[in-house]
């Protein structure tokens, strides 16, 4: 019994020492990592309780190392996130690997939870939005603003802006044809027209004009945007036609300019040039831009794939941050906007995802003044074809998503920093 007694004591010692040595938590994001999206909260959590992380880009799929605390090894726990406690020599020594000049990775230190709003509509609609799912998924707060908060000029209260499911031309996503019939349609029409009177605006297509106004001047002064599906091209697309009526009969009560295709000015834009306008009301699009109606027939889910770029994480640290993940060839899926015509693009667009043999961009980034912004073409990572009415997806299933993954590289962005480390 003493004996026995005795290894007990000699146990505990041991694991005290081991955890006086355990200074550091890993939560790894590679293959062994059981919920990559709920990392990204804790990382979020993290930086909330004023706890800086490292953000080891390209080692183990862009893992996260913090200060070891009981409090985050219970969050992790809570939240089934993978982690690993370390010692002070192993995160030492993980610092060497990363800082070898011929090893392609590198850390950036992410310093302060970012504040985030989320440009959404407050009337129901018949389809959710992937990033609002993502962040309610992974826990991490937001607010929803919409055209009132936006032109009463609440942007610069935040660091980064995500821009729903939306068409910024004024022509209701060009849902007329199949649904000017349906309660949702005509509630949202209806809610849109009274927002443009409340504001002086005689037309929706005003009204949204004057809201991308304020949020390129958002981007213009440091803020961070990101867009997916509709939002990014009728973005460009706005801004292209300021002060030119694009919009047909049936959306503004009278028809498009006739020469609105010549007066569109691509200097004003962010991301797309050369584009040609769809002028058909009927048409479900608005742009060239947009691959959807050219694509080939017999793409699915099981052959529509785009690859990740691999960057230099050295030296192109920003498009490194925005494409971690721990697999590099990507499932497909479709939008309004599936993808964009690599034609129609900038030079200076940074392509992060692409499928080369279709001419498609579907993952793109650049900057604007002070402030970035980041495009991501198509609806629901995790949904191929989500129709209009289609249920929400549920992330229980899809805890490891590949496709999420780049939404939520992109809201840890804002509070990264490059610091140069002493080798």
């Amino acid at each position: 019994m003493m004996a026995k007694k005795i290894t007990y004591i000699l146990f505990a010692f041991l694991l005290m020492a081991c955890r006086l040595q355990a200074a550091m938590i890993l939560i790894p994001m590679d293959e062994t990592q059981r919920n990559h999206l709920k990392a990204y909260g804790i990382a979020y959590w993290v930086l909330s309780q004023d706890v800086e992380v490292d953000w080891l880009l390209n080692y183990r799929g862009g893992s996260f190392m913090m200060q070891h605390s009981p409090r985050i090894e219970r969050e992790c726990q809570l939240r089934g996130v993978s982690f690993q406690v370390i010692a002070d020599v192993q995160a030492a020594q993980i610092l060497r690997e990363i800082s070898e000049p011929d090893v392609n990775m590198d850390v950036v230190k992410l310093h302060k939870a970012p504040k985030i709003a989320v440009y959404s509509p407050k009337n129901k609609l018949p389809w959710n939005d992937a990033v609002t799912l993502v962040l309610s998924y992974a826990e991490i707060p937001y607010d929803v603003v919409y055209d009132d908060e936006v032109l009463a000029g609440v942007l610069p209260m935040y660091d980064w802006l995500h821009l729903h499911h939306e068409d910024f031309t004024g022509q209701f996503g060009k849902f007329w044809a199949n649904y000017r019939n349906a309660p949702w349609y005509q509630e949202d029409v209806r809610l849109q027209n009274e927002t443009a009177k409340r504001h002086g605006f005689s037309k929706v297509s005003q009204l949204k004009l004057a809201v991308v106004h304020k949020i390129r001047d958002f981007v213009q002064g440091g803020g961070f945007m990101f867009a997916m599906c509709s939002a990014p091209d009728s973005f460009d697309v706005a801004l292209a036609a300021e002060g030119v009526d694009i919009c047909a009969e049936p959306f503004d009560g009278d028809p498009m300019d006739p020469n609105a295709q010549e007066k569109l000015d691509f200097s004003k834009t962010f991301a797309f040039r050369n584009f040609t306008l769809v002028k058909n009301p009927s048409q479900y699009e608005i742009s060239s831009i947009d691959v959807t109606d050219t694509r080939p027939r017999n793409l699915t889910r099981n052959n529509d794939f785009f690859t990740l770029f691999e960057f230099s994480a050295k030296w192109d640290w920003v498009p490194t941050m925005l494409t971690q993940n721990h697999v590099q060839i990507i499932h497909g899926f479709m939008g309004q906007t599936t993808a964009f015509n690599k034609n129609y693009l900038k030079p200076h667009v940074i392509i992060l995802g692409e499928n080369k043999a279709l001419n498609e961009a579907r993952y793109i980034h650049g900057t604007y003044g002070k402030g970035t912004w980041t495009f991501y073409g198509g609806h629901d990572p995790e949904d191929y074809q989500h129709f209009v009415g289609d249920p929400p997806t549920d992330l229980n299933l899809y805890p490891n998503s590949p496709g999420y993954r780049l939404i939520l590289n992109n809201i840890l962005f804002p509070a990264a920093k490059k610091e140069k480390r002493k080798t």
